[in-house]
């Protein structure tokens, strides 16, 4: 098809061509759909494919024309990739349509193209790692949050205090007008009420009533409730406080197979200080990233990015009224995070650094082992799980990253 290609934007990954299909074109497709209408459908005193085909192209005259212009926009669409040599990287847009009688099609296509990431320069950085430390403080911090799993809730007959779970019967209002009784469980303290409600409930014993006015705060996510003065009224119907187990010998037996607390502490040291560097390679990698990103400089397609967006919004199962905002403050990140993907994703393919399914099969015996497993049974799991792929993923970057190690400098921090 002799169709007219005019580039209108060439701009980054961003195309927008003017595509002008010829008369002679439009009438030969159009011709092409009338004779196929004409030996599917049924007329009225005619065998099926029968009908003359004057009549049938006038019955289904607009039917006709639409199978036409989706097949010419369709078989124009495949040209333009073929003779501008486009790889698309997302589906295209088509724009001012024009599709009159007796005139060629003319339409304006907007696509984005798969960037061209070169690369030129991968070696010959310097990044720092940081050092990394596991201070006595996160050790007892991370025991006191194991004391916390284990807490038991005991009734308490007194007036609450911050940390005590309540149940209460609460409502508010304006004036006389007070909403209906509602039974709320909270913990107090964690911010679950505004500051001058926990005040209320602070004030009553199990079986009290307490009723006093509040003012809503001035930075009330509801904008039209801010600065408020409402009447509280709350019904104590339990108080419980929480225990924490000593932090002794028989709570390390009970939390794993730990002969002493200095056992069990060493455990939790080891467990901080593998994680610790985790962290400080995870940094390591992302320095590395930005230096390579730095020096070599690629768009993006905006829909890549609008796609990862969209996928963390729905992971996270962002409120509709707030998908504008997280959109906004969160497209920095999911374009950095796809200009990381295309980065390793490059390096792999150009070095032939992909994980194998030999690699797979090794790092899923790896799991199976840790987990005193069947491998088989392992594979079939995570492949249940839609994981492989996660797996896989993580095999390249580990290799692409390896790969990177051995051509640039990281010193300690």
């Amino acid at each position: 098809m002799e169709i007219q290609i005019t580039t209108k934007k060439s701009d980054g990954v961003e195309r927008q061509l003017e595509v002008s299909v010829p008369a002679e074109s439009v009438r030969s497709a159009e011709d092409q759909a009338a004779r196929r209408y004409a030996t599917q459908v049924r007329l009225p005193g005619f065998r099926k494919g029968k009908a003359p085909p004057a009549m049938v192209r006038k019955k289904f005259a607009e039917a006709i024309r639409q199978e036409a212009l989706e097949a010419l926009v369709q078989e124009a669409y495949k040209e333009v990739l073929e003779r501008e040599k486009i790889t698309p990287a997302a589906q295209p847009h088509v724009h001012g349509l024009r599709f009159d009688d007796g005139q060629p099609l003319t339409f304006e296509l907007h696509v984005e193209v798969r960037p061209e990431v070169a690369l030129p320069r991968l070696q010959g950085f310097r990044v720092q790692r940081p050092a990394p430390q596991v201070t006595a403080d996160q050790v007892r911090e991370q025991l006191e949050h194991l004391r916390e799993q284990r807490a038991t809730w005991s009734p308490a007959s007194d007036k609450p205090l911050p940390g005590d779970l309540v149940t209460v019967r609460l409502a508010t209002g304006e004036g006389d007008a007070l909403a209906e009784l509602k039974e709320y469980r909270l913990v107090l303290g964690e911010g679950q009420a505004i500051p001058g409600i926990e005040e209320v409930i602070m004030e009553a014993a199990p079986g009290e009533t307490v009723e006093r006015p509040v003012r809503w705060p001035d930075d009330f996510p509801d904008e039209a409730e801010r600065g408020k003065t409402k009447t509280v009224r709350v019904e104590m119907v339990e108080v419980k406080r929480k225990a924490l187990p000593e932090l002794d010998d028989a709570f390390a037996r009970e939390v794993g197979d730990f002969d002493s607390l200095e056992a069990f502490t060493g455990t939790v040291r080891g467990d901080l200080e593998r994680h610790a560097e985790r962290e400080a390679d995870a940094a390591v990698r992302q320095r590395l990233i930005d230096e390579i990103l730095g020096a070599n400089p690629f768009e993006v397609p905006p829909s890549w990015v609008s796609q990862l967006v969209n996928a963390y919004m729905e992971a996270y199962q962002i409120p509709e009224e707030e998908r504008e905002r997280f959109g906004a403050e969160f497209r920095p990140t999911a374009e950095r995070q796809v200009r990381r993907d295309l980065v390793i994703d490059t390096i792999a393919e150009r070095e032939g650094l992909a994980a194998s399914e030999s690699d797979i099969d090794d790092r899923v015996a790896e799991v199976a082992q840790k987990r005193g497993a069947d491998p088989g049974q392992v594979y079939a799991s995570l492949q249940k799980a839609g994981r492989l792929r996660e797996i896989e993923r993580s095999i390249t970057e580990d290799k692409v990253f390896e790969w990177l190690m051995h051509r640039n400098t990281v010193e300690p921090q």
